[in-house]
C-alpha cells in the first residue's frame, strides 16, 4: 500500500477525508505530504503543515478527531527512538538549560503576547464556569487561585514561573499581600517589572533551584510543564524549603493520562524547547513525603475554550503583527495553537489545580470552586 493509500485509510478512522467539503476534511496541496506524515508521525503533520503542503478549514477538530482515533500512537515509529532515549539518559532540563525555553519561546516578542493574551497577559488556561469572555476567565481563574490558597493581607507570596508578572499585580492589589515573582525569560522579566511598578513585588530571572527564602503562600501557574522528570523530586524539595510549616502551595499544570519521560516532538521542537508534561502518579510520587495533597481540580475542557480565544486574537491581529513574523511563522503558530485545542477537546492532554499543604489545613476547610 502506498503512502497515500495508507493515510487515507488512517484518517477515514477518525472520519476525515482527503478532499472532502466537511470542515474538519483536509486538502493536500503537496503530495509529498503523505510520506512525510508516514514516516515522522505527528511531528511530519506539523511540519508539512508549516510548509503549507495541507489545510484544513477547521484544524482544531480535525486535531481533536485524530487524537480520539489515536492516530498519533498509530504513526509512532522508530522515529521517536532517538527523543524516548534522550529524555531516558540526558536531564534536559538542567539549570544551564532552563533558560532556553524563555529565549526561545516567551522571549519572541511581547506585541505578540499582548496581541494574543487577555489584559493581564496570563499565559495559562482561564477559568469560564461563568465568564462570558477571556478576560473574565482569566480574572476568575485568579481569583479561584488567590482563594484556594486563602489569602490575607500581609502574607508573603511566591509566584514560580510568574509571567508578564499579571497573577502577582492581581495577589497584591485584590488580596494585599507582597509577592516574589521568578521567570527564565528576560522579555517577561522586564515586563513584568514595569507591570509592578509601585507595588510591593520583586521580579527576579532565575531558575526555580536557587530559591531558598521563606513564603507564606506558593503557587506555579503553568510552568511545571518545563520541569522535566528527572526534576520534579528537585522541584518538590525546593517548594518545601521555601513555603512555611502552616504554608499552602498551588500547582496549576497541563497533564498526562499516562507517565512518560519525552513530550510531544514537533512541540517539543518547534514551541517549547525540553518540555514534558507530568501525569498524576509523577506529580504525586514527587510530592510525596513533602506535603498533605488537599485537594485536586481537573478542568481540561476549559482550555481547549482558552486556546480558541488566543487563537481569535492571534488571527485578527495579525494584519498588524506580520510586520514583525514571516508567514511560516503564522502557520506554525496556527497549528500550535489549534492543535492544542483539539488537545483537550480530545482529553489527550488534562488541566489540573493541585492543592497541597504544609502539614494539612485545619479545621473545616471547604476547596472553593
Amino acid at each position: 500500500m502506498n503512502a497515500y493509500r495508507r493515510i487515507e485509510a488512517l484518517l477515514k478512522e477518525a472520519d476525515v477525508r482527503i478532499g472532502g467539503d466537511r470542515p474538519y476534511d483536509i486538502a493536500v496541496h503537496d503530495d509529498r505530504f503523505f510520506a512525510h506524515v508516514l514516516g515522522h508521525g505527528s511531528l511530519g503533520a506539523g511540519e508539512s503543515y508549516m510548509e503549507g503542503w495541507w489545510d484544513c478549514p477547521q484544524l482544531d477538530e480535525f486535531c481533536a478527531r485524530t487524537l480520539r482515533a489515536q492516530l498519533d500512537l498509530k504513526l509512532r515509529g522508530r522515529h521517536l527512538l532517538l527523543p524516548y532515549l534522550k529524555a531516558r539518559l540526558l536531564n534536559l532540563q538542567t539549570p544551564a538549560r532552563s533558560f532556553q525555553v524563555g529565549q526561545c519561546h516567551y522571549d519572541i516578542g511581547n506585541d505578540l503576547y499582548r496581541a494574543m493574551l487577555d489584559q493581564r497577559m496570563i499565559y495559562s488556561c482561564g477559568y469560564w464556569r461563568n465568564a462570558a469572555n477571556l478576560d473574565e476567565a482569566q480574572e476568575a481563574k485568579l481569583d479561584l487561585c488567590c482563594r484556594k490558597l486563602g489569602l490575607e493581607p500581609g502574607m508573603t507570596l511566591l509566584d514560580i514561573g510568574c509571567g508578564w508578572g499579571g497573577t502577582l499585580r492581581f495577589a497584591v492589589q485584590r488580596y494585599g499581600v507582597e509577592g516574589v515573582g521568578v521567570t527564565v525569560s528576560k522579555e517577561q522579566a522586564k515586563l513584568a517589572e514595569e507591570m509592578c511598578h509601585g507595588l510591593p513585588v520583586e521580579i527576579r530571572l532565575q531558575d526555580y533551584r536557587d530559591l531558598d527564602q521563606r513564603f507564606d503562600r506558593i503557587l506555579s501557574i503553568g510552568m511545571f510543564e518545563h520541569v522535566g522528570v528527572k526534576n520534579y523530586s528537585t522541584f518538590m524539595q525546593t517548594v518545601k524549603r521555601c513555603l512555611a510549616p502552616d504554608g499552602r502551595f498551588l500547582l496549576h499544570t497541563i497533564g498526562r493520562s499516562t507517565s512518560a519521560t519525552n513530550n510531544e516532538q514537533w512541540i517539543e521542537r518547534y514551541i517549547f524547547p525540553n518540555s514534558m508534561l507530568p501525569s498524576a502518579k509523577q506529580i504525586t510520587t514527587a510530592a510525596e513525603g513533602h506535603f498533605v495533597l488537599e485537594d485536586w481540580h481537573a478542568f481540561g475542557q476549559h482550555y481547549d475554550r482558552t486556546l480558541m480565544a488566543w487563537y481569535a486574537n492571534f488571527n485578527e491581529a495579525w494584519s498588524e503583527l506580520k510586520a514583525h513574523y514571516d508567514e511560516r511563522f503564522y502557520r506554525m503558530w496556527t497549528f500550535y495553537l489549534l492543535a492544542s485545542a483539539g488537545s483537550f477537546r480530545a482529553r489527550s492532554n488534562q488541566l489540573w489545580q493541585v492543592l497541597f499543604s504544609s502539614r494539612g489545613i485545619e479545621g473545616s476547610y471547604e476547596v472553593p470552586r
